[in-house]
């Protein structure tokens, strides 16, 4: 039904396009007697070319879980405090960009640092074609900045690893043995209240045979964490198992690599000047700060024109 459902919008937006492409023929022909008209029937005219733009820009989604949600992680490389703090801000900055796409974010596990920022994070990203935008996000980020954290004011580099996986829907089936986990409880680490802190609501879900960990104690129930845990567990498992089939572990989410210098994907650098440069497409933006504020359309387009989703 949910296919049905997609398959009718579709049809329906380009149906729609056709109806008003034939409208603006015939106010075309009420210009001839009015010219006046005319700035108006351009305005429609540049606004049904956006919308064929943003159509034909939708074909690049040919990966059958690019409509999916999409489950993002974000973990601090080597470097303590900077690389931290460097995680947070990327994680500001998408949910920045799933603000302005509109979509739904909801943060599922977050392990704060020490001094600042984040160790680790995992959120969900729920909209339409959610991962098929973010799935370019996946690798190494590194940043080039004078440091806030050093007295010296020094220049720093630091590192992020990000990992995007689809959310798995009930629609897709994911064999979990029971024998195959290993649950653990305990007390969530985090900002919260007192049920929070001395209740042991977290949990550590442990896939034996992949060596897969992942917790969650966002939620001040155990019940709740526990579905959310498994929720990330079947998507990671989803993921693993798709690329095993295809061969191509990188096209799904990639080979987990190392936080550390050369295998960052994408380079910020806010000294000595301001630039941003994916290393995939070669492109480059002179304006870090807006990407960082969260205006990643150019740079995700760059990547999905590319064709290296498909490569």
């Amino acid at each position: 039904m949910q296919k049905i459902a997609d398959y009718k919008k579709s049809c329906s937006t380009w149906t729609d396009l056709q109806k008003k492409v034939n409208d603006l023929k015939d106010f075309e022909e009420l210009t001839y007697e009015d010219p006046s008209l005319l700035d108006e029937l351009n305005n429609e005219i540049a606004a049904v070319t956006e919308k064929l733009e943003g159509l034909e820009f939708q074909l690049a989604f040919s990966d059958p879980n690019d409509s999916r949600n999409a489950i993002m992680s974000i973990h601090a490389g080597a470097g303590g405090t900077e690389s931290q703090d460097w995680a947070n801000m990327l994680l500001q900055m998408y949910l920045r960009y799933a603000e302005k796409k509109e979509f739904k974010t909801e943060i599922l596990d977050m392990s704060p640092g020490e001094e600042a920022g984040i160790k680790s994070v995992v959120f969900s990203v729920s909209g339409e074609y959610a991962y098929g935008y973010l799935r370019s996000e996946f690798g190494t980020h590194r940043l080039i900045r004078l440091s806030p954290f050093d007295a010296d004011h020094a220049r720093h580099t630091s590192f992020a690893l990000v990992e995007v996986m689809p959310d798995i829907d009930d629609d897709v089936t994911v064999d979990i043995s029971p024998d195959d986990i290993k649950i653990d409880m305990f007390r969530s680490s985090g900002p919260g209240g007192q049920n929070v802190q001395k209740v042991s609501t977290a949990v550590r879900i442990t896939h034996v045979p992949s060596g897969i960990v992942v917790t969650s104690q966002s939620e001040r129930s155990q019940l709740q964490n526990r579905e959310i845990a498994m929720r990330i567990l079947r998507s990671k498992l989803y993921q693993m198992e798709m690329a095993k089939k295809e061969e191509e572990l990188a096209k799904l989410k990639g080979t987990h690599v190392s936080a550390e210098f050369g295998t960052q994907i994408r380079t910020y650098t806010l000294h000595p000047y301001k630039m941003v440069k994916d290393h995939r497409t070669e492109y480059q933006s002179n304006n870090p700060d807006s990407i960082l504020m969260g205006n990643l359309d150019d740079v995700i387009a760059a990547y999905l024109r590319s064709g290296l989703r498909h490569s």
